[in-house]
């Protein structure tokens, strides 16, 4: 076994030089006087360099009252849908019938790294 060598407050020091840390640089937009990170797009109007690169997003407002689900229709094994075998299936998996039916294990055993 080697003799390490000396670890002196110095070297400690030379090392963790390098461990600053440096504040963000943000620039404030020429146009719009938005803050945004240097050589980046502004999110707001969508400029780079006096050039529109995409048109940003407006908010939309809704009519008081209405939800936002209301067009869609909600996820049920009575459906039909591509998940309705899942379902269909789950109540064989339960109890002793489930074990029968899956192979005489539990999915999951503690130990053996998961179950899949």
């Amino acid at each position: 076994m080697s003799v390490r060598m000396r670890h002196t407050k110095g070297h400690t020091a030379n090392r963790r030089s390098h461990h600053a840390l440096v504040g963000v640089k943000v620039v404030k937009d020429a146009s719009s006087g938005n803050l945004r990170l240097p050589h980046r797009l502004d999110e707001k109007t969508g400029m780079y360099r006096g050039k529109q690169i995409f048109t940003p997003k407006t908010k939309v407002k809704q009519a008081k009252g209405a939800s936002p689900r209301a067009t869609e229709v909600p996820h049920s094994s009575a459906s039909g849908g591509k998940h309705a075998h899942e379902h269909a299936n789950a109540e064989i998996s339960k109890g002793v019938t489930g074990k029968v039916a899956t192979g005489g294990r539990p999915k999951a055993r503690s130990g053996f790294g998961g179950g899949a």
